[in-house]
């Protein structure tokens, strides 16, 4: 008996051991990632897609009707300030400047005129003065000639007066002169021309939309405007740096500054409520062509921490926890973290996680749970 008892001790322990390795899970297979040390921002971004637009945009119309005589651009030509886009025809407007200023020219002769007699009558009215006052001439001679005197100088002030009335005269039909022309009002680049030589062109009547005679593009001054969610514009301000990213030019990112955010909310139907945010774009570079209605994404930072601890966002449970991988053991701990700045790439870990640890990156993946053995992918 003394001799079967060890034996059947040892057979037990052997079966125990036996059933709990059958028992015992298999280690599910997991790949890791490895957390380092980098830049984390907490950013906010447009709800629907922003719009390149000009600093300057003008849709320029005439401001009067006429036949088109010179069409001096067409569209993609750079012009500058002042430079004359579009004539019309000028016949009777030149006509009728040249008359006001013949009537001005008249108007000074006729005053040279009226103001020498006026001269030339208190001249004598001194004289008589003087001849009344030695009694060599009669008191009604003297009252005669300064009434002539005082007629007379009231006559040189009306033809002063008549010349200022020909001065604003001439320029009245210098205006009417110039709105036969369609100057530019800044330097830019032609967008759109709409008229041929020939054509007759009218204003555009008031509230009626029509399209402008030529649209005019100060394309050197761009910025965006985006739409934000109003839950996230408490938080932007004027000055904060921006990134913006363009359909036409995936994969690159510009700089930019928030320089506008709009003082009311778009309440549009069926959509949700935004506030319109601009920003200039800066140091736009050489082979990137921005034009004036792209479409465009506005990422603001709000704040942005360096050399903080990475924790990709996608790999976080229930917003503060991870799966950490302890190397000593091959196994897997859901341990919790004290999670500081967050987008949607990366979060900031300010305490429960250290640069070299690892932490599960595949959290779909089926037998997760804290405690359990796991080997590594590839």
């Amino acid at each position: 008996m003394k001799r079967i008892w060890p034996i059947g001790l040892i057979v037990g322990v052997a079966t125990v051991t036996a059933g709990y390795l059958v028992s015992r899970p298999e280690p599910i297979m997991v790949k890791l990632h490895s957390l380092e040390k980098g830049t984390v921002e907490a950013t906010v971004s447009n709800t629907r897609a922003g719009t390149i637009r000009a600093c300057q945009r003008s849709r320029l119309s005439m401001p009067a009707g006429g036949t088109v005589t010179q069409l001096n651009v067409k569209a993609g030509d750079r012009v500058k300030r002042g430079e004359v886009l579009l004539q019309l025809r000028d016949n009777e407007y030149q006509a009728a400047l040249e008359q006001a200023e013949a009537r001005q020219r008249m108007a000074v002769q006729k005053r040279a005129e009226i103001c020498f007699g006026a001269e030339q009558d208190q001249r004598e009215l001194t004289r008589l003065k003087s001849l009344y006052d030695k009694r060599l001439t009669s008191e009604e001679s003297l009252e005669r000639i300064r009434t002539t005197a005082q007629m007379s100088s009231l006559a040189c002030k009306a033809a002063q007066a008549q010349i200022e009335e020909s001065r604003a005269a001439v320029k009245l039909a210098q205006a009417s002169l110039n709105q036969m022309q369609l100057k530019a009002p800044f330097d830019g680049i032609v967008a759109e021309v709409n008229g041929e030589l020939g054509e007759y062109v009218t204003p555009s009547p008031p509230g009626v939309p029509t399209p402008p005679a030529i649209d005019l593009i100060d394309d050197q001054c761009l910025y965006v405007r985006a739409p934000i969610d109003e839950v996230d514009t408490a938080r932007i301000r004027v000055g904060m740096p921006a990134r913006v990213t363009l359909d036409a030019y995936r994969g690159q990112t510009l700089e930019a500054i928030v320089t506008r955010v709009s003082p009311y909310v778009q309440d549009y139907e069926k959509q949700a409520r935004t506030v319109d945010v601009e920003a200039n774009i800066v140091n736009v570079p050489p082979d990137i062509t921005l034009l004036v209605g792209y479409s465009a994404d506005l990422e603001i930072i709000l704040a942005s921490h360096a050399g903080v601890v990475q924790v990709p966002s996608d790999l976080i449970v229930d917003s503060t926890k991870v799966y950490r991988y302890d190397p000593d053991t091959s196994t897997l701990h859901k341990v919790e973290f004290q999670p500081g700045l967050s987008n949607w790439v990366f979060t900031e870990s300010l305490s429960g996680l250290a640069v070299g640890e690892r932490i599960v990156s595949e959290l779909d993946q089926e037998g997760l749970e804290d405690g359990i053995s796991v080997r590594i992918a590839p």
